[in-house]
Protein backbone atom coordinates (compact mmCIF):
# COMPACT_ATOMS: atom_id res chain seq x y z
CA UNK A 1 0.00 0.00 0.00
CA UNK A 2 1.13 3.40 -1.39
CA UNK A 3 1.57 6.29 1.45
CA UNK A 4 -0.09 9.16 0.25
CA UNK A 5 1.56 12.29 -0.18
CA UNK A 6 0.61 15.36 1.75
CA UNK A 7 -0.60 18.47 -0.37
CA UNK A 8 2.27 20.43 -0.94
CA UNK A 9 0.02 24.03 -0.16
CA UNK A 10 -0.85 23.04 2.89
CA UNK A 11 3.12 21.73 3.69
CA UNK A 12 3.90 24.98 2.90
CA UNK A 13 1.82 27.14 4.51
CA UNK A 14 2.87 25.45 8.02
CA UNK A 15 6.56 25.84 6.83
CA UNK A 16 5.82 29.45 6.86
CA UNK A 17 3.47 30.35 9.97
CA UNK A 18 6.29 28.43 11.73
CA UNK A 19 9.01 31.07 10.20
CA UNK A 20 6.26 33.44 10.95
CA UNK A 21 5.87 32.60 14.27
CA UNK A 22 10.31 32.34 14.78
CA UNK A 23 10.29 36.08 13.58
CA UNK A 24 7.56 37.46 15.91
CA UNK A 25 9.27 35.36 18.45
CA UNK A 26 12.76 36.38 17.77
CA UNK A 27 11.74 40.08 17.15
CA UNK A 28 9.88 40.35 20.38
CA UNK A 29 12.68 39.15 22.14
CA UNK A 30 15.18 41.79 21.17
CA UNK A 31 12.56 44.26 21.93
CA UNK A 32 12.45 43.23 25.53
CA UNK A 33 16.24 42.89 25.26
CA UNK A 34 17.02 46.34 24.09
CA UNK A 35 14.36 47.62 26.86
CA UNK A 36 16.02 45.72 29.42
CA UNK A 37 19.35 47.23 29.09
CA UNK A 38 18.36 50.79 28.42
CA UNK A 39 16.38 50.35 32.02
CA UNK A 40 19.51 48.77 33.47
CA UNK A 41 21.51 50.94 32.16
CA UNK A 42 19.13 54.17 33.87
CA UNK A 43 19.31 52.45 37.30
CA UNK A 44 22.91 52.01 36.87
CA UNK A 45 23.25 55.52 36.11
CA UNK A 46 21.51 56.43 38.73
CA UNK A 47 23.58 54.44 41.37
CA UNK A 48 26.74 54.37 42.23
CA UNK A 49 28.88 51.41 44.23
CA UNK A 50 31.21 51.42 46.92
CA UNK A 51 32.83 48.54 48.81
CA UNK A 52 32.46 49.01 52.37
CA UNK A 53 35.43 47.86 54.72
CA UNK A 54 33.68 44.40 55.61
CA UNK A 55 33.36 43.83 51.64
CA UNK A 56 29.53 44.65 51.26
CA UNK A 57 28.57 46.43 48.40
CA UNK A 58 26.74 49.78 49.00
CA UNK A 59 24.76 51.90 46.54
CA UNK A 60 24.35 55.54 46.73
CA UNK A 61 22.07 57.07 44.40
CA UNK A 62 23.91 59.79 41.89
CA UNK A 63 21.31 62.70 43.46
CA UNK A 64 22.78 62.25 46.93
CA UNK A 65 26.63 62.48 45.15
CA UNK A 66 25.41 65.43 42.96
CA UNK A 67 23.85 66.97 46.09
CA UNK A 68 26.92 66.18 48.40
CA UNK A 69 29.58 67.65 45.31
CA UNK A 70 27.03 70.77 45.53
CA UNK A 71 28.04 70.99 49.07
CA UNK A 72 31.49 70.48 49.02
CA UNK A 73 32.05 72.88 46.28
CA UNK A 74 29.75 75.60 47.62
CA UNK A 75 31.68 74.61 51.41
CA UNK A 76 35.40 75.38 49.02
CA UNK A 77 34.58 78.27 47.58
CA UNK A 78 34.09 79.68 50.91
CA UNK A 79 37.18 78.55 52.33
CA UNK A 80 39.00 79.78 49.65
CA UNK A 81 37.72 83.02 49.53
CA UNK A 82 37.94 83.66 53.26
CA UNK A 83 41.92 82.65 53.32
CA UNK A 84 42.58 84.82 50.05
CA UNK A 85 40.27 88.00 51.25
CA UNK A 86 39.99 87.70 54.51
CA UNK A 87 43.17 89.14 55.68
CA UNK A 88 45.46 91.52 58.05
CA UNK A 89 49.11 92.00 58.81
CA UNK A 90 49.35 89.24 61.37
CA UNK A 91 47.40 86.56 59.77
CA UNK A 92 47.73 87.10 56.04
CA UNK A 93 50.94 85.23 54.97
CA UNK A 94 49.45 81.68 56.57
CA UNK A 95 45.98 82.56 55.07
CA UNK A 96 47.64 83.15 51.30
CA UNK A 97 49.67 79.85 51.78
CA UNK A 98 46.03 77.90 52.66
CA UNK A 99 45.04 79.49 49.97
CA UNK A 100 46.88 79.19 47.50
CA UNK A 101 46.62 75.47 48.20
CA UNK A 102 43.01 75.46 47.33
CA UNK A 103 43.63 76.47 43.50
CA UNK A 104 45.68 76.46 40.67
CA UNK A 105 48.60 78.50 38.80
CA UNK A 106 45.46 81.10 38.07
CA UNK A 107 45.24 81.82 41.63
CA UNK A 108 49.32 82.28 42.02
CA UNK A 109 49.55 84.51 39.13
CA UNK A 110 47.07 86.48 40.53
CA UNK A 111 48.68 86.25 44.49
CA UNK A 112 52.14 87.41 42.80
CA UNK A 113 50.49 90.13 41.18
CA UNK A 114 48.86 91.31 43.78
CA UNK A 115 52.46 90.73 45.50
CA UNK A 116 54.10 92.54 42.74
CA UNK A 117 51.22 95.85 42.84
CA UNK A 118 52.23 96.43 46.59
CA UNK A 119 48.94 94.79 48.10
CA UNK A 120 50.66 93.23 51.14
CA UNK A 121 52.90 95.85 51.72
CA UNK A 122 50.72 98.24 52.05
CA UNK A 123 48.88 96.15 54.53
CA UNK A 124 51.76 95.48 56.56
CA UNK A 125 52.82 99.47 56.06
CA UNK A 126 49.15 101.27 57.36
CA UNK A 127 48.02 98.11 59.66
CA UNK A 128 45.10 97.55 57.21
CA UNK A 129 42.61 94.80 58.71
CA UNK A 130 40.40 93.43 55.43
CA UNK A 131 37.58 91.56 56.94
CA UNK A 132 35.32 88.76 54.71
CA UNK A 133 31.49 90.19 55.57
CA UNK A 134 29.77 87.45 53.50
CA UNK A 135 30.24 85.08 50.65
CA UNK A 136 27.65 83.71 48.31
CA UNK A 137 28.34 81.18 45.41
CA UNK A 138 26.74 79.71 42.51
CA UNK A 139 28.00 76.50 41.03
CA UNK A 140 27.08 74.76 37.77
CA UNK A 141 27.73 70.71 38.76
CA UNK A 142 26.64 69.32 35.46
CA UNK A 143 29.75 68.85 33.85
CA UNK A 144 33.02 69.07 34.93
CA UNK A 145 34.66 71.41 34.79
CA UNK A 146 32.18 73.22 37.56
CA UNK A 147 31.48 77.12 36.53
CA UNK A 148 31.15 79.43 39.45
CA UNK A 149 30.85 83.18 40.34
CA UNK A 150 31.20 84.09 43.99
CA UNK A 151 30.47 87.31 45.32
CA UNK A 152 32.18 88.35 48.23
CA UNK A 153 31.48 91.52 50.56
CA UNK A 154 34.35 92.33 51.95
CA UNK A 155 35.32 95.81 54.46
CA UNK A 156 38.76 97.64 54.36
CA UNK A 157 39.46 99.38 58.14
CA UNK A 158 42.00 102.22 57.64
CA UNK A 159 41.59 102.74 61.35
CA UNK A 160 38.79 105.64 61.73
CA UNK A 161 37.49 104.78 58.22
CA UNK A 162 35.87 101.58 57.08
CA UNK A 163 35.19 101.26 53.53
CA UNK A 164 33.07 98.11 52.54
CA UNK A 165 33.82 96.61 48.77
CA UNK A 166 31.73 93.70 46.50
CA UNK A 167 33.90 91.53 44.64
CA UNK A 168 32.71 89.43 41.51
CA UNK A 169 35.05 86.51 41.29
CA UNK A 170 34.65 83.58 38.72
CA UNK A 171 36.34 80.48 37.59
CA UNK A 172 35.81 76.90 37.52
CA UNK A 173 36.58 73.74 40.17
CA UNK A 174 37.73 70.59 38.80
CA UNK A 175 38.51 67.42 40.79
CA UNK A 176 41.82 66.53 42.56
CA UNK A 177 42.68 64.23 45.30
CA UNK A 178 41.74 64.96 48.75
CA UNK A 179 44.97 66.12 50.66
CA UNK A 180 44.37 66.43 54.34
CA UNK A 181 44.33 69.30 55.68
CA UNK A 182 45.51 71.11 53.23
CA UNK A 183 42.47 70.18 50.39
CA UNK A 184 40.09 68.06 52.36
CA UNK A 185 37.39 68.34 49.62
CA UNK A 186 39.40 66.97 46.00
CA UNK A 187 38.62 70.57 44.15
CA UNK A 188 40.67 72.85 42.77
CA UNK A 189 39.79 76.31 41.83
CA UNK A 190 40.62 76.86 38.06
CA UNK A 191 40.63 80.19 35.72
CA UNK A 192 40.38 82.30 38.43
CA UNK A 193 39.86 85.78 37.86
CA UNK A 194 38.41 89.06 40.00
CA UNK A 195 35.60 90.23 37.76
CA UNK A 196 34.43 93.49 39.02
CA UNK A 197 34.81 95.29 42.18
CA UNK A 198 32.78 97.99 43.59
CA UNK A 199 32.62 100.29 46.63
CA UNK A 200 29.33 99.70 48.50
CA UNK A 201 27.99 102.98 50.36
CA UNK A 202 25.95 102.87 53.29
CA UNK A 203 26.26 98.67 53.36
CA UNK A 204 24.79 98.44 57.37
CA UNK A 205 21.74 100.38 56.45
CA UNK A 206 21.00 98.52 53.14
CA UNK A 207 21.78 95.19 55.59
CA UNK A 208 19.02 96.75 58.08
Amino acid sequence: MKTPYKNIYNVLKLNRFIVLTLIIGTTLTCMSSVLFVIKLHKDTMGSAFVVNTDGSVIPLKLVSQMENLEVEALAHLELFHTYFYHIDASNYEKHLEKALWLGNSSVDALYRQKKADGVYNRLLQYSLVQKVISIESKVNIQSESYGFETITVFEINRGSITDTYQLTTTGNLIHVDRNFPNNTHGLLIANFFENTLRKIEDYENREE
